[in-house]
């Protein structure tokens, strides 16, 4: 039996949102003012192998400005896209759980009683949750929803150490039980094209994601930005990426093999294009969405369909 979700082929962020909240509600990405383990000495100091110098949060607001100040900017940049009152504060850039809990406390708390703030949604890493933060977490969830999204990647030891993630899976695991004692949605972040990863490879994470208890995935395509790590060993070991129709294959394959009660957070990603050095197909996010959702229709795609 195929569930039906709206009009995808698989369980997305805007029709659980939708069900779940009554209105869309848009992502308002936010800096806190944080730094990370890998930058700041404690692990290492040039992140993670792909992370530019924006810590994944390219697309957040001016750290100089207050978390109010940043969310009212946010409005204003969404007005001609979203006609609601209605947002998520996501706090995207580097480790957001990574400072005391007296800082955390304040900002978070900023962010949840804005009257438009719906939902806080918080980016860290599974190695910087100790049990001050979740009892903070779990006071903030009871004000409002409260989501945490964890950068797993790849269950793979061997790139684990190449792209330097700097925890192991326990860890990772540990977090998920953590967070979900206190009922708080675990979203993943993995990486597909991961250099020296098969697709079997692949295939193996979205297995092992089946068996952790967790509420929703982000896909993310590897992306190589100017002024990283991984820009300095694409340009001297070049290795090759999906090109637009073999990512979608892949995407595809994912999709047959996810846990149908897995909410899909992102099925790709668009680095800025200042910043984007490969795959320049993926500049235009639009356009290539719009290509997914063809090429899942036209070959029969479902999440969770038996192969």
């Amino acid at each position: 039996m195929t569930i039906r979700w709206g009009e995808k082929r698989y369980y997305s962020l805007d029709y659980y949102i939708k069900q779940t909240y009554g209105e869309k509600l848009y992502k308002i990405s936010l800096d806190g003012g944080m730094t990370c383990p890998n930058r700041d000495g404690t692990l290492g100091r040039r992140g993670c192998i792909f992370c530019s110098t924006g810590g994944s949060g390219d697309f957040a607001s001016n750290r100089r400005l207050s978390i109010t100040e940043q969310i009212e900017q946010g409005k204003s940049q969404v007005a001609k896209k979203h006609s609601g009152v209605s947002y998520i504060a996501y706090f995207q850039a580097y480790t957001n759980t990574y400072a005391p809990v007296s800082y955390l406390r304040e900002v978070f708390t900023e962010a949840i009683h804005h009257p438009d703030i719906k939902i806080l949604d918080i980016a860290t890493r599974p190695d910087c949750l100790g049990s001050d933060i979740i009892e903070l977490l779990d006071e903030l969830n009871q004000i409002k929803p409260v989501w945490v999204e964890l950068g797993l990647q790849t269950i793979h030891p061997k790139t684990a150490r190449f792209i330097r993630r700097g925890y192991e899976l326990p860890i990772f695991e540990q977090a998920v039980q953590m967070l979900r004692a206190i009922h708080i949605p675990v979203i993943v972040h993995t990486i597909l094209g991961l250099p020296g990863e098969s697709t079997k490879d692949i295939l193996d994470t979205v297995h092992y994601l089946n068996t952790q208890d967790i509420q929703g995935v982000k896909f993310q395509l590897l992306h190589i930005l100017k002024d990283t790590d991984l820009a300095d060993y694409y340009n001297d070991h070049p290795f090759s990426l999906p090109d637009m129709e073999e990512y979608f294959s892949l995407i595809g394959q994912c999709l047959c093999h996810l846990r149908p009660d897995i909410v899909i957070h992102r099925l790709t990603g668009d680095g800025p294009k200042s910043l984007l050095i490969a795959p320049l197909w993926t500049g235009n996010k639009r356009q290539v969405l719009n290509n997914l959702q063809a090429y899942l229709k036209t070959h029969d795609i479902w999440q969770g369909k038996e192969l």
